[in-house]
C-alpha cells in the first residue's frame, strides 16, 4: 500500500510529522535495514488511536485516580489519545522554548536530548507525565515495527527480516524435527500476505514457507 492510499484515522499532519521523528530517532534506519520511519509505524500509532484502544471504549473509566504503582500497569484518566494529542503539543512548545523549532526540525542530537528528556521526566509537561508518554509512544514504536503488517506497520515486514522471523507458521514441522541448531531463514509471510493472495497454502490452509538462498539470507 503506497502512502498516498493510507488513510490516516486520527493524527493530524503536524502529529503525524512529530511521530515520523520521533519513531526515527527510536528505531533508526541503518545497514541492516529500514527503520522505523520507513516500516510505516507512524500508521499503526494513527490506526491504533483511531481504534477502540484508542478511545479506551472497553476500559472502565470512572475513578477513582490514585497514582498506582508500576506494577498496577497503566493509571492515567487520559485516553491513549488524549495523551499523544496533549503530549505532542506541549513537547512541541517546550521545544520552540529551547530551540526555537518545533520536534520535526531538529537536529537529531537534538531530538535525542528531547526524547530523552521524556524518559527520564525531566521535561516536564502542563498535561500529563512525560515519562508516561514516553514509555507509550516506545511501546508504540516497538508493537508498530514488529506487528504484521495487516494492522498497518512493519512495511514489507521489515521487522521480521530483521530479526529473522518467519510470520505465520507452517505445518511442515515434521521436516525439521531433527535439524538442530539450524537457522530456519525463509521468506516471512503476513497475515496480510495471505488475504491477498501472495503465498500458497497447504491442504490445512498454512502457508507453505519459501526458504532463502545464501545470497539473500546474507542480504538481510
Amino acid at each position: 500500500m503506497t502512502e498516498e492510499a493510507r488513510a490516516f484515522g486520527y493524527l493530524t499532519q503536524p502529529e503525524i510529522r512529530f511521530l515520523d521523528a520521533a519513531v526515527e530517532r527510536l528505531i533508526p534506519a541503518d545497514e541492516l535495514g529500514p527503520g522505523a520511519k520507513e516500516a510505516g509505524v507512524t500508521y499503526f500509532i494513527d490506526q491504533q488511536l483511531a481504534s477502540v484502544w484508542g478511545s479506551h471504549g472497553r476500559n472502565y473509566r470512572a475513578g477513582p485516580w490514585p497514582e498506582g504503582t508500576p506494577q498496577q500497569g497503566f493509571q492515567s484518566r487520559l485516553t491513549p489519545r488524549e495523551i499523544y494529542r496533549a503530549a505532542i503539543r506541549e513537547v512541541n512548545v517546550h521545544c520552540l522554548k529551547r530551540f526555537q523549532k518545533v520536534f520535526e526540525y531538529l537536529a537529531p542530537r537534538e531530538q535525542d536530548e528531547v526524547l530523552e528528556g521524556l524518559e527520564s521526566g525531566a521535561i516536564e509537561l502542563p498535561s500529563l507525565s512525560s515519562k508516561l508518554f514516553f514509555a507509550l509512544l516506545l511501546r508504540n514504536a516497538m508493537e508498530g515495527y514488529f506487528a504484521d503488517p495487516i494492522y498497518g506497520g512493519n512495511r514489507d515486514k521489515a521487522g521480521w527480516r530483521l530479526i529473522g522471523f518467519p510470520g505465520v507458521p507452517a505445518s511442515n514441522y515434521n521436516d525439521l524435527i531433527d535439524e538442530h541448531n539450524v537457522p530456519y531463514r525463509v521468506e516471512p509471510v503476513s497475515i496480510l500476505d495471505i488475504q491477498q493472495g501472495k503465498v500458497k497454502l497447504d491442504s490445512q490452509g498454512l502457508p507453505k514457507h519459501v526458504k532463502l538462498k545464501d545470497e539473500e539470507r546474507n542480504a538481510r
